[in-house]
C-alpha cells in the first residue's frame, strides 16, 4: 500500500481542526467543553484496549477504526493542553521524534548493533542518561516505581515481579512459591472475618500478587488468563440468553445453574 504523506498530513490537520472547533467555545460541544484532562483518562484507558482487542481479532476496519478512536484522545489532551498554555501537538510530535532519534543510534547515528539484545541494551542505557543516571546506579525502587505508575495493576505486578526477581528477589524453587500462596490465602480469609475493609483488600493485594508470582514460575500470562475467563463467562450468557424467554432475573438460582451448565456443555461441544 503507498502512502500519500500529503494526504497524510491533511487528514491529520482535519482532525486537529474538528477537534478544535468541538472545543471552541463559540458553537463547540458542551460535552467537549466540559473535559479535562482527568475526565478523560478513562477514555484513553478504554482506546487503548480497544485497539489491542482489535489487534487480537485481526480484523483490519476494526483495527483502523479503533486506532483513530486512541489518536483522537492524543488530540483531544494536546488540544486542552494548548488552550491551557502547558504544550501544543507539534511539541508532543517533535519530543516524540526526538526521543526515537536519540534512542536509535544505530540507525541514526554511527553505533553498530549486532542484535536485538543489543539494541535492547542501547535504549535502556540511553534512558538512564536521559535522567542521569547509569544501569548501574539506577535504583530497582525508581524503575519499579515506574511500572506501578504506567501499566494496568495486574500487567504492573507482573512486571514488578519479574525485575525484582532478575535482582535476586526470589525463591529457591516453586514449592516456596506455592507456600507464599497458601499462607497468604490464610491472611486473607482471616482478614474478611476480623479485619477492616482497607486490611482486607490489603491482603487481597498480597494474594493477587501471590498468585501472580506462581504465574511466573510457570511461564503463564495472568492477564490472558483472565482475559479469557470473562470471554468464557460472556460466551455462557451468551448461550443462555439465546435459548431464554424471559429477563435473566425472571429466573431462580436453581434455573440459572442450570442453564449455565448446558451453556458450559454446549460450548465444549461446539
Amino acid at each position: 500500500m503507498e502512502i500519500n504523506h500529503n494526504q497524510t498530513l491533511t487528514a491529520l490537520q482535519e482532525l486537529i481542526d474538528v477537534v478544535a472547533k468541538l472545543r471552541s467555545p463559540e458553537g463547540g460541544c458542551p460535552w467537549d467543553l466540559a473535559q479535562t484532562p482527568e475526565s478523560l483518562t478513562p477514555y484513553v484507558i478504554e482506546e487503548a484496549y480497544e485497539v489491542v482487542d482489535a489487534i487480537q481479532t485481526g480484523d483490519k476496519k476494526a483495527i483502523a477504526e479503533e486506532l483513530g478512536d486512541l489518536l483522537l484522545q492524543v488530540v483531544l489532551q494536546a488540544q486542552i493542553a494548548s488552550e491551557n498554555g502547558d504544550f501544543s501537538l507539534q511539541e508532543i510530535a517533535e519530543g516524540i521524534s526526538q526521543k526515537l532519534i536519540r534512542r536509535h543510534p544505530h540507525v541514526f547515528g554511527d553505533v553498530t548493533v549486532e542484535n536485538v539484545e543489543e539494541v535492547r541494551q542501547n535504549w535502556e542505557t540511553i534512558k538512564a542518561a536521559e535522567k542521569g543516571e547509569t544501569l548501574e546506579t539506577q535504583k530497582l525502587s525508581d524503575k519499579l516505581s515506574r511500572y506501578r505508575r504506567s501499566l494496568p495493576p495486574l500487567n504492573a505486578a507482573m512486571k514488578i515481579s519479574q525485575k525484582a526477581a532478575n535482582f535476586g528477589f526470589e525463591w529457591n524453587n516453586v514449592d516456596e512459591v506455592w507456600g507464599k500462596f497458601h499462607e497468604e490465602l490464610e491472611e486473607f480469609q482471616q482478614a474478611l472475618a476480623q479485619e477492616t475493609p482497607e486490611r482486607q483488600e490489603s491482603e487481597l493485594g498480597d494474594l493477587l500478587f501471590a498468585i501472580i508470582q506462581l504465574a511466573r514460575w510457570h511461564n503463564l500470562d495472568p492477564s490472558v488468563g483472565l482475559q479469557g475467563t470473562s470471554q468464557r463467562f460472556i460466551q455462557r450468557l451468551q448461550k443462555m440468553e439465546d435459548v431464554i424467554d424471559r429477563p435473566l432475573s425472571d429466573y431462580s438460582l436453581e434455573e440459572l445453574d442450570a442453564l449455565w451448565q448446558q451453556a458450559k456443555a454446549k460450548l465444549a461441544k461446539d
